[in-house]
């Protein structure tokens, strides 16, 4: 806050009136309701769900509008919402096997055993704006029942790397990043977690790099799949796991070439990516980064920026970065004056003739 300069906070409670002119708008169009915004900018409230990290469409569409479109803003709100819930518990881990599909497709199979389910997608539209978007009647479709993985079908055959070869890891208890410090390297559970809620942007960047040479990997898309997952918690009293409702998920599992090594066979290895809500880009960009991570897992050579999990982990969370560059706009006066103060006495000892510092060392000197 500008506290530091007088009148500071009348001038912010007046910052605050008129932001809440700018988000009104024209008082003489109807205002926008969460419920329009939940129901029509769905893609832009499941990016706010998945990186706030909380799965509540209605508090999404509050956050998009108190934000006035900012997503990262919007993203900030609802995080610092999640950090005052309490914790009941943890559900089991979701099946995503078992999802009622609603859009499923895959670039390594044409002949799906389920079929490919082409939904809701932007894929095949021509990029064209369309003023009137209400003229045409919405299409329904009811959503498909469970359907195999294409990665299990390669399992099949031994095409593709084991889920998790490791009993022990695939039974461990999964880390928590918003309860323990980031230390690297991590576990893949926790860098998933950091992925998921990661900056789509920053991802996208990177996911686009490994594509271009920076990481060396070919990927394929063995499968995207989005729709509706049943959410269960085990209740020891009552001995049997309650389902709690349903959450719109989307899961892209990548294959990537690999040639072998020392320890394992030539096959295709994974990179994996689930996100909440109708999020494609976000999962395939996780998905491709997940893998360029592992990179030191399967004896590849780090050598790109998405190879370095540090570097990849501790630049992708949006909030903090937000909270970084926009602190830049607060009161440095002092830094500033103090920087000044040494660039003006560098200048005249240079336009003295004198080499930057040497009146400071004759100082000592004497």
């Amino acid at each position: 806050m500008y506290v530091a300069v007088k009148g500071g906070a009348a001038a912010i409670a007046n910052a605050h009136r008129l932001l809440a002119k700018d988000r009104r708008g024209d008082p003489a169009v109807p205002e926008l309701t969460a419920e329009q915004i939940a129901g029509q900018l769905t893609l832009a409230v499941d990016r706010v769900m998945a990186e706030g990290s909380l799965y509540d469409p209605e508090l999404a569409a509050i956050a998009i509008r108190q934000a006035r479109g900012d997503l990262i803003e919007a993203i900030f709100l609802v995080r610092a919402f999640r950090t005052t819930l309490p914790r009941l518990g943890a559900s089991r881990p979701v099946d995503t096997a078992a999802m009622a599909i609603e859009r499923r497709i895959s670039a390594t199979f044409k002949d799906l055993p389920g079929g490919q389910v082409l939904g809701p997608t932007f894929d095949y539209t021509h990029r064209l704006i369309e003023p009137d978007l209400g003229a045409e009647p919405p299409a329904t479709a009811d959503p498909l029942g469970p359907a195999p993985r294409v990665t299990d079908v390669l399992g099949h055959e031994g095409l593709v790397e084991p889920d998790a070869a490791d009993p022990a890891a695939r039974d461990a208890e999964p880390g928590d990043l918003t309860r323990e410090p980031l230390v690297s390297p991590l576990p893949r559970d926790v860098r998933l977690q950091a992925l998921a809620r990661g900056d789509e942007g920053w991802l996208l960047g990177l996911a686009y790099s490994t594509q271009r040479g920076y990481g060396r990997n070919h990927p394929f898309v063995g499968e995207i799949r989005t729709g509706a997952v049943e959410l269960e918690l085990d209740v020891p009293e009552l001995g049997f796991p309650v389902t709690l409702g349903t959450m719109t998920l989307t899961e892209c599992q990548m294959v990537n070439q690999f040639h072998g090594s020392a320890e394992e066979p030539p096959q295709f290895t994974r990179g994996y990516g689930l996100v909440f809500g109708r999020v494609e880009r976000k999962a395939m960009a996780m998905a491709l980064v997940d893998r360029a991570l592992r990179a030191g897992e399967l004896g590849e050579d780090r050598v790109a920026p998405a190879q370095d999990e540090e570097f990849v982990i501790a630049h992708s969370d949006n909030v903090q970065a937000t909270g970084f560059v926009e602190h830049l706009k607060l009161p440095h006066y002092v830094d500033f004056q103090a920087e000044a103060a040494l660039v003006r006495r560098l200048r005249a000892e240079a336009a003295a003739g004198a080499a930057p510092g040497e009146t400071d060392a004759q100082e000592a000197a004497e």
